[in-house]
C-alpha cells in the first residue's frame, strides 16, 4: 500500500524528521498540530484564536490528503491548563460540528512556550 506523506513546511518536520500527515490507504494520521505562524511570527495570546490556526492547518493537511475535517475520527487536545479547554473545546466544536470524533483531552508542557494548545487528528476517507 503506498503511503502520501503530507508537508506543512514547519521547520520541525524536516530536523524531527516527521510528517504533518501520512496518508495510507483510506486512513489519514495529522501529526499534532500547533499554532505555527509564518516566518516563525508569535501567534495571538488566546487558546481559542490558537486553536483555530492548529485546525486551519490541520484542514490543509487533510484536503491535501484527499480527506476532510467531517471525515475525522479521532481528536486529541493537548492544553498548557486545564482552564483553556472551554476556549480550546469552542473552536474543536465549530470544526468538528458534523463529524463529532472521539477526542481525548490532555493537561501537558508544550515545545514552545507561546503555544497554548496543539491539536492532533485521524480520519477516515469515506468517500471512493
Amino acid at each position: 500500500m503506498e503511503r502520501q506523506h503530507i508537508s506543512s513546511g514547519a521547520a520541525f518536520e524536516e530536523r524531527v524528521g516527521y510528517s504533518r500527515a501520512v496518508r495510507v490507504g483510506d486512513r489519514v494520521w495529522v501529526s499534532g498540530t500547533a499554532p505555527i505562524m509564518p516566518k516563525d511570527a508569535d501567534p495571538p495570546d488566546d487558546a481559542f484564536a490558537q486553536a483555530q490556526i492548529c485546525l486551519s492547518i490541520i484542514e490543509r493537511a487533510l484536503v491535501e490528503a484527499g480527506s476532510s475535517l467531517d471525515e475525522v475520527v479521532r481528536t486529541g487536545i493537548h492544553v498548557t491548563d486545564a482552564t483553556l479547554i472551554d476556549a480550546v473545546g469552542r473552536a474543536h466544536g465549530d470544526a468538528f460540528a458534523r463529524a463529532r470524533p472521539a477526542t481525548t483531552g490532555i493537561v501537558v508542557a508544550l515545545l514552545d512556550p507561546r503555544w497554548l494548545v496543539e491539536i492532533e487528528a485521524e480520519a477516515v476517507i469515506l468517500q471512493p
